[in-house]
């Protein structure tokens, strides 16, 4: 029989402690208290995949202590930690059976944590065409020295103009990391990918460095190749040059044009210097 148990946070105390000794239930550790989801005979019904039935094991509770959202969270290898506001959305009906998902309400601003220090904030179709709106959140994310932030972006036909102000806020006065997708469906296969990559072993993972922070070189690289004029072929041979962007940014047309060409140099040039 399992054994579901919490600990009412009281005021002035730490993090909540959740026990959970179903691996595949998803649990809201966000409210007072946490729920286990309905169970039905011998079989634990999981809202997010298939039953699963067979002895049950632990799971280290998840906990944040930095205020306004902005703390490291415990989240165990092949977990995602998603804001409430997600559930049902496509994005997370993306997700269902292919990783396994733990809501919590209170993340604001994060909408994602896929490790204890990293965490993906996602900007909608929507968000970009309201105005600025996401800038605050994205700041929020950048200041604190707990977190490191990826930053999800949905470049869609009627999106497609508001792009670039985000682009060039987010990886040129920010310094993070941005990624475009075109659909919900799209970023869920890539957030699966992200915590995939989590889960590998620091020397068998390429994506990872040794500090084992979230900074993939596939972030990196998709990265780049938003920048207009660039695209996949040239974003690699940009980087071998050029490894950061801040040092991409800092190069003139003469540095660049043995690497694109003068045509395409004289765009990644005015793309990092034009007033923004």
């Amino acid at each position: 029989m399992k054994n579901w148990s919490a600990r009412r946070r009281e005021p002035g105390s730490g993090a909540r402690q959740v026990k959970v000794q179903d691996p595949l239930a998803v649990v809201e550790v966000g409210s007072s208290w946490a729920r286990p989801p309905p169970r039905t005979g011998l079989r634990s019904h999981h809202p997010d995949g298939a039953g699963v039935s067979g002895p049950s094991r632990s799971r280290q509770p998840m906990a944040r202590n930095a205020p306004e959202g902005t703390g490291p969270m415990h989240v165990p290898f092949g977990h995602i930690v998603a804001n409430t506001k997600w559930r049902g959305s496509k994005l997370l009906q993306g997700m269902q059976g292919k990783i396994k998902i733990v809501f919590e309400d209170g993340l604001t601003p994060v909408d994602f944590y896929v490790s204890s220090r990293s965490c993906i904030l996602y900007v909608t179709e929507a968000d970009l065409v309201a105005g600025n709106g996401y800038r605050k959140r994205l700041v929020q994310v950048r200041n604190s020295s707990n977190l490191q932030g990826i930053v999800i972006v949905e470049k869609t036909q009627m999106s497609e103009q508001y792009f670039s102000a985000i682009q060039k806020f987010t990886v040129l006065d920010l310094g993070m990391v941005l990624l475009p997708v075109t659909s919900q469906m799209e970023a869920s296969c890539l957030i699966i990918q992200l915590v995939q990559e989590q889960t590998k072993e620091p020397s068998k993972n390429p994506f990872l460095s040794k500090k084992r922070t979230l900074m993939p070189e596939l972030s990196l690289l998709r990265t780049v190749q938003q920048i207009p004029g660039v695209g996949k072929v040239k974003a690699p041979l940009l980087l071998q040059k050029f490894p950061s962007i801040q040092q991409l940014s800092n190069a003139s047309i003469r540095e660049l044009e043995p690497v694109v060409g003068q045509a395409v140099a004289q765009h990644i040039h005015a793309f990092f210097t034009q007033p923004r």
